[in-house]
């Protein structure tokens, strides 16, 4: 790391005054990946002592922005200022010595390893001979965790702890490399809510030790509970600073997505058992969906040619929801049948089986096989129907494949070129085909038209409504509000893990929709122009 000359911090927007030099600064920062511009002339500070939201959906920037803070990306443009003096962290190990320290969702650090031997890896206390003195190790470990309420044998290994723990004591590191700002990514995520608590008792007195907070979360509780401040970002650019006491939850949402606000009367609530757009008896029913720290009794029933909408806030369980129905995540309790029969948690071959089908929301990295053909890709999952005596005949394939292509007018140049270098909408719709060739009852949609152009969105959303109309049952997870409310017969909204609401009929529309994501509040959104 470098530090070049002092200079004085920029006043925080909305403040009269400047109470203290930010601790840590970004100027005008710009980073960019292929062509796509990841952050745009970022502007961010946070000042010691301070507890800072850093607020953003899927895609704003929040990740990139912190992988600059910590040295492992370089600004392509702007500048970083620790204590007001120009700084340039080669590597995060620059950031973690001059006290810039974070704490991942994930915990970092090596499970086979003692409580001890975890917090000073790398800084182990040494007597005159140049061993480690194990001794004091443990006692400086141990007077560490006392500080924080951590009662914890430290020569124990950390995999033998709860997951909770082992995060605190990824905090108790964090901090003890004379830490200057702690940047908690999601640190409640794996938490049970008595460790929740010692965290943000551990927050707080960070904060009366002058170290500053940045805090990333998707839960509105935890936010508006552990922070004075708020910067939000949006396609890679900030969209708003200030303080989080005047800032309603709604509009912090509307900020987020992009909506503007205003007041609306609310006739009533919303509740279950309105009409549906089929009258015939449900194809899939999840009844209890949980698993721990993801999902908690979430309740679904869909009937053929039904559309049904997943709303919620990145983070409120939609994608765990759809994995569970998918056979992809093992429940801890729950069920899901089809047409009656049950079908067993976790196994992606029995949901198959029994007529459920996925489109991941990664289609690169859990979807297409790049380096197949359009035929390959899309016969992939039927090739058992299709063979015989464990053959599969060309012939077979082709009239499948030619089949589809036709169809979901998928434009290639034939069907062996390879899938890669096709569009993304098209990559998309090849997706989607090889799971039509399997002859569904449920097709399970997550983020479907993302990363793909407005051409190609329109067709997958025709396509959508073309399959409904044809009696196949889906569920629609979009982070778009727009596609959610005009593509659903009913929408369901998560909110951290547990089902909020369901908005049925007239229900189903952006006011009612973003409300409920703010938790009910008596505040709406409606389309306009950004703030």
């Amino acid at each position: 790391m470098t530090i070049e000359s002092p200079t004085s911090g920029a006043p925080l927007d909305g403040e009269a005054t400047t109470p203290a030099v930010p601790v840590l600064e970004a100027r005008g920062v710009t980073k960019r990946f292929a062509g796509v511009t990841a952050l745009d002339s970022v502007d961010f500070a946070v000042r010691p002592g301070e507890s800072l939201a850093l607020m953003g959906e899927n895609g704003a920037g929040k990740s990139t922005l912190i992988k600059v803070l910590t040295g492992v990306y370089q600004p392509d443009d702007g500048e970083l200022l620790l204590g007001g003096v120009p700084a340039k962290f080669a590597r995060p190990l620059d950031a973690q010595r001059n006290g810039v320290s974070t704490i991942y969702q994930e915990v970092n650090l090596i499970p086979l390893m003692s409580v001890a031997q975890n917090i000073f890896l790398g800084r182990e206390p040494r007597n005159r001979f140049g061993l480690i003195n194990f001794a004091r190790m443990y006692a400086d470990a141990r007077g560490l965790l006392d500080v924080y309420g951590i009662d914890v044998d430290v020569r124990r290994p950390l995999r033998s702890l709860a997951l909770g723990i082992q995060q605190m004591v990824a905090l108790a590191r964090s901090v003890s490399i004379n830490a200057r700002v702690v940047i908690m990514d999601e640190p409640t995520s794996s938490l049970e809510a008595r460790e929740v608590e010692t965290l943000f008792s551990v927050v707080s007195l960070l904060r009366e030790q002058g170290i500053a907070i940045v805090y990333v979360s998707h839960r509105m509780d935890e936010i508006y509970r552990v922070a004075e401040r708020v910067i939000v970002l949006r396609d890679g650019r900030v969209v708003h600073v200030g303080g989080l006491a005047e800032l309603p939850r709604v509009e912090l949402i509307s900020l987020m997505l992009g909506r503007s606000v205003e007041k609306v009367t609310r006739g009533g609530t919303t509740a279950f058992g309105g009409s549906h757009a089929s009258s015939a008896p449900p194809v899939l029913v999840a009844d209890d969906l949980s698993r721990k720290h993801q999902i908690d009794g979430i309740d679904i029933q869909i009937r053929p040619g039904e559309v049904v909408g997943l709303g919620g806030l990145l983070g409120s369980g939609r994608s765990e929801t759809l994995k569970a129905l998918a056979g992809v995540m093992q429940l801890d309790r729950g069920t899901v049948t089809i047409d009656g029969k049950p079908v067993k948690s976790g196994s992606v071959p029995a949901a198959i089986r029994a007529g459920i089908v996925m489109l991941p929301e990664d289609r690169k990295a859990e979807g297409i096989v790049p380096g197949l053909s359009v035929r390959d890709n899309i016969v992939l999952a039927a090739l058992p129907r299709l063979s015989r005596g464990g053959f599969s005949s060309k012939k077979n394939q082709d009239a499948v494949v030619e089949v589809f292509m036709k169809r979901l007018h998928i434009k290639a140049s034939s069907p062996d070129q390879i899938v890669s270098e096709l569009s993304g909408g098209n990559q998309q719709k090849v997706m989607i085909a090889r799971w039509l060739a399997m002859s569904p009852k449920v097709l399970l949609l997550d983020e479907p038209t993302r990363g793909i152009d407005v051409g190609a969105k329109a067709e997958v959303q025709a396509l959508i409504d073309e399959l409904a109309r044809e009696g196949l049952a889906i569920v629609l997870v979009s982070s778009e509000v727009e596609e959610v409310v005009e593509g659903s017969a009913r929408v369901i909204v998560l909110r951290d893990g547990s089902l909020e609401t369901e908005l049925d009929g007239d229900d189903v529309n952006e006011d009612r929709l973003l409300a409920a994501l703010a938790g009910g509040t008596d505040t709406a959104i409606t389309p306009g122009a950004d703030k």
